[in-house]
């Protein structure tokens, strides 16, 4: 995807919260924001077209 592997672990390597979107470290278990445990792995390819 990227040139740079660096660059894209830190991009894509999170979770994102199911209720309210925010991004999470990918070993956390709970949400940041709102505590909750619907958590997902942020998508590594485009929803494409």
């Amino acid at each position: 995807m990227t040139r740079f592997p660096e660059a894209e672990n830190r991009l894509l390597n999170k979770k994102v919260c199911m209720k309210c979107g925010a991004s999470n470290a990918i070993r956390s278990e709970r949400c940041r924001r709102c505590r909750s445990t619907e958590l997902r792995v942020k998508a590594k390819e485009g929803r494409g077209q």
